[in-house]
């Protein structure tokens, strides 16, 4: 990623970089560091959140009004409003007292009764990022295992999933492109077409989008990458000053953030002792793993991927 956006620093320093690869955060945040490229990173767990909610409050989204922010996979819904008054009140109902709600989303609702702002992005995704949810079979089994959409607690789930998607993609792209009906155009669920038009001159369009932290969240770590509401205008991007979070969900967000902050110092600089430090402090991993076992863990890891990884020429941390 850092190679395209050097090249575009040198063939079209005027374009906008739309990144959707992950890990976002840390590629967003090395590109911001190292290269003077404008860009942004997209992902659609806030949009699909806020539908999500509305959708379990009977809403449609023309009634629905939110500011979200924090750092990608944990932003936070610091309002979210239906016709102007707030709709916690409902979410909150429809949570406690509709079974299938509840189910929906167990490892979000639970954060959300706890902390009181809804989070982004998947429950399978959200019980990776703190250290209630995954440190026992028996808490995999209650929340883990139903009710996250996807990423349940099966070992190797994302492994499994794209080895049975080696022996089908070709085929269905084969498939895909050999259709004689016209390729539908239409706008879908993505910002980036919004962006594009935006940009050129079109009607502006707010997103929440991966920037640098200017000031944009007063308790969040300064130019880390955040996950902030966004302007796209023919002027381009212009990212919304936040404040400050609330501590209970600073707490946890700071952390990430902070964690992110040391793996992209250590890709940079190729110091796999600050690669073992940064998974030392992340959360999941300390709650079931010794530091001696994370030592370990980080070495065999190096180790087995050092071909892909010529930046750690040494890798014992």
């Amino acid at each position: 990623m850092l190679g395209i956006a050097r090249d575009m620093e040198r063939y079209c320093p005027g374009a906008l970089m739309l990144n959707y690869t992950n890990p976002m955060a840390m590629l967003c945040r090395a590109m911001q560091r190292e290269t003077s490229i404008q860009l942004t990173g997209l992902c659609h767990s806030v949009q699909g959140t806020a539908e999500m909610l509305a959708r379990w409050i009977g809403a449609p989204m023309e009634e629905i009004t939110y500011t979200c922010a924090g750092i990608n996979h944990m932003a936070w819904y610091l309002e979210y409003k239906r016709n102007g008054q707030d709709a916690y009140p409902q979410i909150r109902q429809a949570i406690t007292e509709r079974l299938e709600v509840y189910n929906e989303e167990i490892v979000r609702n639970e954060m959300f009764l706890a902390l009181d702002h809804y989070v982004t992005e998947s429950s399978g995704h959200n019980s990776e990022y703190n250290w209630w949810f995954r440190k026992r079979p028996d808490l995999i089994e209650q929340y883990c295992t139903h009710g996250t959409g996807w990423n349940p607690g099966e070992y190797a789930y994302i492994l499994t999933r794209y080895a049975e998607r080696e022996n089908s993609w070709r085929d269905e792209a084969k498939a895909w492109f050999a259709q004689e009906r016209p390729m539908e155009l239409a706008r879908g669920h993505e910002y980036a077409a919004y962006i594009m038009n935006a940009v050129q001159g079109g009607e502006p369009f707010e997103f929440n989008g991966n920037v640098q932290n200017t000031g944009l969240i007063t308790n969040l770590p300064q130019n880390a990458c955040v996950e902030v509401p966004v302007w796209a205008n023919r002027k381009g991007l212009s990212p919304v000053y936040v404040g400050a979070l609330p501590p209970q969900c600073a707490l946890l967000t700071n952390l990430s953030a902070s964690i992110e902050e040391m793996a992209v110092e250590a890709a940079l600089t190729g110091d796999p002792r600050l690669v073992y430090q940064a998974i030392a402090h992340d959360p999941l991993t300390a709650a079931v793993l010794s530091l001696a076992e994370i030592r370990q863990m980080v070495n065999e890891m190096l180790a087995q991927n050092r071909e892909h990884l010529p930046t750690f020429c040494h890798f014992e941390a």
